[in-house]
This record gives C-alpha cells, structure tokens and sequence, in this order.
C-alpha cells in the first residue's frame, strides 16, 4: 500500500472491505440485473460508519479533513464490482456537502444526520436536458412568493433520482449566466415536484437514474442553501471531490478489469500452453498495471495536495482525464483477453467495461477537463 495511509485509514479499509464482501457481492449481479440495489444497504452503510466520512462530527459525521479516509473507502466500495451501485450508495457525497456547509443551521441539523444514518437520500439535481456540462445556462427558475419560491422547470440524468429524499437542485434565481444560479433544497413530498420512470443506460445498472419535473413547486424560502444567487461558486467547489472521487472510481475499474484478466489468462490455454506463455498477452498485461499504478499515484498526489488545503484545479482534472482513459484501455484489453467470454454478461469484465464509458462524461467531460486545464496553464 502506498505511504498515503496510516493505521486509521487501513482499518477502516478492512471495515469497507467486509462490508462489501458481506452486504454486497453476494447479490450484486441481480442487483444489477434489477436495475437497482435494496434500500436497506444504505441503512447498512450508515450502521458501519461508511456513510458519514467527511461530514462534520455535529451532524454526525465521522470528521472532515482527512481525504485519505475518503479514498481507502472508496477503492473498497469499488470491490462490489459496480460502479453504479457506488455511484448511488454515494449520491450524498455530492448531494449533501452543499447542505452541510450552507444551509440555515436548523435545516442541515433536521436534514444530515438521518442522511449518514442511511434513513434517508440525498441526491444532486444540476443537469438538465439538452445542458449538459453548461451549468451556467441552466433554465429552471425559482421566483420568489413571499415566503416560498415556485420552481418550474426539469432535470435529467440524476442519480438516485427515482427514490431520494431530498435533493439538492441548481435554479435560476437572477439574471442569465453564472450569477444568477442559487441552490433549493427540495424534499419528493413537497407539491409540484414528480419525477419521470427509471432511465435505462448503458452502464452503472445498479443506480436509479431519473428525469426530475417541477411544475409549480413550491419551496419554503428558508430552503435556500447558501446566499441567493451564489449557487455557482457552490457547485464549483462540489466538483473538485466529485472529480477525484470519478479518478478513484476509473482506477479502480480498471485495476478490478486487470485482476480478473490476469488471473483469467493464468488459467486458460491456447495452442497447447498457457495463455500468458505469450509474449503479447504478458506485454498486455505489463501495460495494464504500469497505466494503473501511474493512475492511482498521481491521484493520490491530487488528495495530498487537497489534504495541505491546496485547490488544485487543473491536477484533479488531468488526474480524471488520465485515470479514465486508463480505464477505457484496460477494460478493452481485458475483454480482448477473455475473447469470446469477454462479451458474455457473466463475466465481470464485461460489465467492468461498460460502466467504465461514464466516466469520461459525468462531473465534466473530457472534452470540458481539456478547457479547464487550458485555462489553467494560460492557454
């Protein structure tokens, strides 16, 4: 293991590791099958402590700071095989920190805790349909009306979209671009809010993705999550984690993806031998662990440099550029090597390989991580 992690962090790995082994992989291929996982797999998280890393101790978090903690339980949670699984048992790392930092005191009080106990879900409402990575241009309004706000509009592609139970959801308040964007935080039982049938996707089977409708939607006041129309700067420093956590999410795709190759070509025979006793299928897997070691390192140097209280932007972005295209490669190889099997549902590279496309899109496309780190270095 690498000298990033401490005692702590390797306890609560063994921690997330049994739970995997315990609560998820033996269900997980009808899990993802059915499209979704039991609910009571959060309330299980939340029971071993998985849930509250990095909310505060008052809220009853486990302690923020340590982005080391963060990491060593988010490769074991990877464990489970299914992206889409972490993604929605994670939909509150990028639903509820806005929430916790900003809300009024009552309402993060009321609305965290059962959250990291795994009783209730929290979700992040920003995409909308035909916007894409243009969060500035977001088009669903919130005006107010006296003591509450009437929001019209829609969002789509929301993890845990189908069953969360608050959401935390970019408007517009003001004027167009940037400034003008604030964040509600609005409950499913609040009236005017529905949401749309179960998206089916490509990858991530296991997570609810949904369409979120609001058509008169009205919303206390007191629900603003920070100040009126500063939802931008709030957004944007969602994404620095968010990035990171898709970089660890693309490594460890493509570290399960090699594991499962290697072990698969230790074992089959070909022309009389073994498969490895080629030398292309040892230079294949010789670059699959260089990429992924390359990866994962310079991940971690993005966590350390986030740990010393550093923002950096541009490294986080070239750390999920570079971890995903890692991915895309070595989930590709992997079916390569498993031949024909490869492309049966039953292996996991299989499904390794088609969940290893959203990463590339979600939390800022490559193509948007590109302009980001151009306009970092001056470009």
């Amino acid at each position: 293991m690498s000298e990033y992690f401490n005692e702590t962090h390797q306890q609560v790995r063994a921690t997330a590791r049994k739970f995997i082994e315990t609560h998820v992989l033996p269900h997980i291929d009808d899990w993802e099958e059915a499209g979704e996982f039991h609910r009571d797999l959060y309330k299980k998280a939340g029971d071993a402590g998985l849930l509250g890393i990095g909310f505060p101790e008052a809220l009853g978090g486990i302690g923020e700071g340590d982005i080391f903690l963060k990491v060593a339980v988010s490769e074991e949670l990877m464990r489970s095989t299914s992206g889409g699984l972490v993604a929605g048992l994670g939909s509150l790392d990028i639903g509820l920190p806005p929430v916790a930092r900003w809300a009024k005191k009552d309402i993060r009080e009321q609305i965290v805790p059962p959250v990291l106990r795994g009783e209730k879900i929290a979700a992040l409402a920003v995409t909308e349909p035909g916007g894409g990575s243009d969060v500035a241009n977001l088009k669903t309004r919130a005006v107010r009306d006296g003591d509450h706000y009437i929001v019209n509009g829609s969002k789509t592609f929301i993890t845990s979209g189908m069953r969360a139970d608050h959401y935390t959801v970019a408007v517009r308040t003001g004027g167009e671009g940037h400034g003008g964007i604030s964040l509600l935080l609005i409950d499913r039982d609040m009236p005017g809010f529905s949401t749309g049938k179960k998206l089916r996707k490509m990858g991530w089977w296991a997570s609810d993705t949904a369409e979120l409708f609001f058509e008169d939607c009205r919303v206390p006041a007191d629900r603003l999550i920070g100040a009126e129309n500063a939802g931008f700067i709030a957004i944007m420093s969602n994404f620095l984690f968010e990035r990171l956590s898709l970089a660890i999410m693309a490594y460890m795709t493509a570290q399960l993806a090699y594991e499962a190759a290697l072990e698969y070509t230790q074992q089959r025979t070909a022309f009389g031998r073994n498969i490895t006793g080629f030398q292309v299928t040892r230079h294949k897997l010789v670059d699959m662990a260089t990429q992924i070691d390359v990866a994962r390192e310079y991940t971690y140097r993005c966590a350390a440099l986030m740990q010393a209280g550093k923002n950096p932007i541009k490294e986080v972005a070239m750390a999920k550029n570079f971890s995903v295209d890692v991915c895309e490669k070595v989930t590709r190889e992997a079916v390569q090597l498993f031949g024909g099997m490869g492309y049966m549902r039953e292996t996991v590279v299989e499904r390794l390989y088609r969940d290893a496309k959203i990463l590339s899109i979600g939390g800022g496309t490559t193509e948007i991580m590109k302009e980001l780190i151009a306009k970092q270095i001056k470009l």
